[in-house]
């Protein structure tokens, strides 16, 4: 980044955000799904105004079966009826596999055939690639949809991720389906240079923040794909209206959120899903905080600070 840059210069106020939040996937005690606070979960966010996202990393989608992502998808469009989703293009693999195309198109497949735009999450073969292969894969993911979104992840968040090169990034915007890409690196000079080279070749592309420890990167133009705001949809939509606005509200609802993801996304950051089952049951959403078995989770103490958190946003007694 260019020593001369100054990001008070990107700001964008009273800019209308686009918000998709990424849906939990709850249990119940005997590590069933709980379907019924699934779905109530997907139309509380839509209702809201936010896009659902499912079968992402807070739907656990590297760890269910392929059954059980048909399940969500289908449970979904049931759920939604006209209204748009987004969901997890999700192939499991391992260090030195090659890239699968034939697993990429049937996950591609099954979502676009429920009426999902397929996120593409990366994988070992996908990132294993020069550039050069990587953005002919994209491109192949584009001939095969009418749109998909992009998606940067850091190894924080899972170990088949990568954050592109630029020049890589600026590959992914020349691909028409491309609409947009999340960007999860947790830093925000990354995203800036992205904010940057969008604002410069393709202003109709959606840089999706991704990071939890930084939400407010809405202001400078990213709008968002996360995972903190399936804790309170409501008031993620509540702080967007307020920045469309310019009500000053917005930035003492943001702090409040911004304290939220600041205890939910420390290390290691995967139990943030365990963060997010207890948030969703002190708020009366979920009957049970189990999350998947193979998912860490967070000590008991974590309960005391997310009620007065969620006290601080008004939404837990």
């Amino acid at each position: 980044m260019s020593q001369n840059f100054d990001p008070i210069q990107m700001l964008r106020p009273r800019r209308k955000i686009t918000g998709m939040s990424a849906i939990l996937l709850p249990f119940t005690t005997d590590g069933e799904i709980d379907w019924p606070a699934f779905t109530a979960h997907v139309e509380r966010t839509a209702d809201v105004g936010l896009t659902p996202a499912v079968n992402m990393d807070t739907g656990y989608v590297n760890l269910i079966s392929d059954e059980q992502k048909l399940a969500v998808l289908k449970r979904t469009r049931e759920t939604l009826g006209k209204k748009s989703f987004v969901a997890g293009a999700f192939v499991g693999d391992r260090p030195g596999d090659r890239f699968n195309r034939d697993a990429y198109l049937r996950q591609i497949e099954a979502i676009t055939s429920h009426g999902g735009v397929p996120v593409i999450f990366q994988s070992h073969g996908l990132t294993a690639q020069d550039d050069s292969a990587l953005i002919a894969s994209y491109a192949e993911f584009g001939r095969q949809c009418d749109k998909f979104i992009g998606f940067e992840l850091g190894t924080m968040f899972a170990p088949f991720g990568k954050i592109y090169s630029l020049d890589a990034y600026a590959g992914l915007m020349n691909i028409k389906q491309c609409i947009g890409a999340k960007h999860s690196s947790l830093e925000r000079e990354l995203e800036w240079d992205r904010l940057r080279l969008r604002d410069k070749t393709r202003p109709d592309f959606h840089v999706f923040t991704g990071n939890d420890l930084a939400i407010d990167m809405v202001m400078y133009g990213s709008d968002y794909l996360l995972g903190l705001s399936t804790f309170a949809p409501d008031i993620f939509a509540l702080r967007d209206r307020c920045w469309e606005k310019g009500d000053p509200a917005f930035y003492e609802i943001n702090d409040a959120l911004q304290y939220l993801g600041f205890l939910t996304f420390r290390r290691p950051v995967p139990a943030y899903k365990h963060s997010a089952a207890m948030f969703l049951k002190l708020r009366g959403w979920i009957a049970c905080d189990h999350t998947h078995p193979l998912s860490p989770t967070r000590p008991e103490s974590d309960r005391d600070i997310l009620r007065e958190i969620g006290r601080e946003l008004g939404i837990i007694s």
